[in-house]
């Protein structure tokens, strides 16, 4: 099967602090796999959320899914940005963000936010423009696509409702480069 997804650079995973339904975490993960992520994971979840229902991709037999206790458990790999996606006033708009090549979106639970600590740990705060809060999965959704959007590979979009589209030119490949003192 083709994918759809043009490449990327970097990589991004996705996560919640605090999910507490398992339809949320299941639709997470889907989208997560829908989108490309490396992995996905929870930060204090609910038992009972971590049962996945609504993950109908099977995501969880695709990518890897980590469950840290705590904050204090939390590992990413080096030169992994944490991005925390929440409405604060100090956030950037998810429009005007550029995303980091090497990052980990992190969502606040379902009725609540990120906390403090977490804020604090995040190197970036983001924000969904929006009248009022999202749904968990559906905000991991927006995030996940605006990446896509960003970093993918894609021509410009086009700014007039019928003009066509710039098609991406593709890549070109310099020649070989000699290093100094190399004969």
């Amino acid at each position: 099967m083709k994918t759809l997804l043009p490449p990327a650079r970097g990589y991004f995973a996705i996560g919640s602090e605090g999910i507490s339904k398992p339809v949320n975490l299941g639709n997470l993960l889907r989208s997560a796999h829908a989108f490309g992520a490396s992995f996905v994971f929870t930060i204090g979840a609910d038992e009972k959320a971590l049962t996945m229902q609504a993950d109908t991709s099977k995501a969880s037999t695709h990518l890897p899914l980590y469950h840290w206790r705590s904050l204090a458990d939390l590992k990413l790999p080096r030169g992994c940005s944490l991005v925390g996606v929440e409405i604060l006033e100090e956030a950037h708009d998810l429009p005007n963000f550029p995303h980091p090549v090497r990052a980990a979106y992190v969502l606040g639970p379902e009725r609540g936010a990120l906390s403090p600590e977490l804020a604090a740990r995040c190197q970036h705060l983001v924000r969904i423009p929006a009248a009022f809060s999202l749904n968990l999965a559906t905000a991991g959704a927006i995030v996940m696509y605006d990446r896509l959007r960003s970093l993918g590979r894609f021509g410009c979009r086009p700014v007039a409702e019928h003009a066509a589209a710039v098609a991406l030119a593709p890549h070109v490949h310099g020649a070989p480069r000699k290093r100094r003192g190399q004969g």
